[in-house]
């Protein structure tokens, strides 16, 4: 099965999903994963597609690239991709949180800190709130711990950062639905 990427971005308004999926479905393909959101007033999307059948490129490009102009979107890129795994994802375990004064540095410190601690990001979302005073950034990040480290020593090793860039960073564990057998009666 062959796999591509699609990425789009445009001034938001109502259509885009649809007018971009009713393309896909005429080339035959199926939407496995997505991400869309609104980011400061553009509507941006990735798409993990499958391909069942043959697709010709060319085709499936002109037609994304003319609905893309009809939309008015600023972006969008059509890619293949390889070693698409079906296997299950690496589930989140805990919630970071990361809250503080705008400027530039807060997200690579942050992620880079995660990084070197073997800590897989399995969602990121930041938000900049505007207030009378300051920008307050908000970062929230799903992420996955390895075996071995636990919450509190992360606590420790994300000090440095916090301090550094001036944040408050919580912690805490992502709760799971518990799955309960209905009572006999």
């Amino acid at each position: 099965m062959r796999h591509f990427a699609l990425c789009a971005i445009g001034r938001d308004r109502p259509g885009i999903v649809s007018a971009l999926t009713e393309v896909l479905l005429r080339h035959g393909l199926n939407v496995e994963d997505s991400q869309m959101t609104i980011l400061r007033g553009h509507f941006t999307m990735m798409l993990i597609l499958a391909a069942a059948g043959d697709v010709h490129d060319g085709d499936l490009r002109a037609d994304l690239d003319r609905t893309g102009r009809q939309l008015g979107l600023e972006a969008l890129s059509l890619d293949d991709v390889t070693g698409v795994d079906a296997a299950p994802q690496p589930s989140p375990t805990h919630v970071v949180t990361v809250y503080g004064v705008d400027h530039p540095g807060i997200v690579h410190a942050i992620t880079a800190a995660l990084s070197d601690c073997g800590v897989n990001i399995t969602d990121l979302n930041t938000r900049l709130v505007s207030d009378d005073a300051d920008d307050l950034y908000a970062m929230m990040l799903e992420i996955a711990l390895p075996a071995g480290l636990s919450s509190e020593a992360l606590e420790g090793l994300l000090e440095a950062s916090r301090r550094e860039q001036d944040v408050e960073i919580a912690i805490r564990e992502v709760e799971r639905e518990l799955d309960l057998e209905p009572e006999e009666r």
